[in-house]
């Protein structure tokens, strides 16, 4: 089975609607990683040592490569990582192999077949 991760780097307040979104796309699951901190072209300010920025969610979708792209996509919309500057971004990397898939492998079936 091919498979690709889609990693999202998502600003807090928008986590739930990129999950939501990528779901309704074909996602089948997910796992985030809160609290999380970034740094873009400028480094974030302080007060008195105290971080300013807000915090940031890591979401990782594990999804069929026929409809990775398709979700990559979903996921940029719902988080407006094209039109809101500092609110994420996302990216998907092959995945040479994966174990602990069983109990979603026939829904991940249906989303290829429905693909294609």
């Amino acid at each position: 089975m091919n498979l690709k991760l889609i990693v999202a780097l998502v600003a807090d307040e928008k986590t739930e609607q990129v999950l939501e979104s990528a779901r309704n796309a074909g996602a089948t699951g997910a796992t985030v990683i809160t609290n999380v901190r970034g740094e873009g072209m400028k480094p974030q300010k302080t007060f008195l040592g105290l971080d300013l920025a807000s915090q940031r969610d890591v979401v990782l979708l594990l999804v069929a490569q026929p409809i990775a792209r398709e979700i990559l996509e979903t996921v940029a919309r719902a988080g407006n990582f094209d039109d809101e500057p500092g609110t994420g971004i996302a990216f998907q990397v092959e995945i040479e192999d994966a174990v602990g898939l069983k109990s979603q492998q026939e829904a991940i079936i249906q989303e290829i077949e429905e693909a294609l």
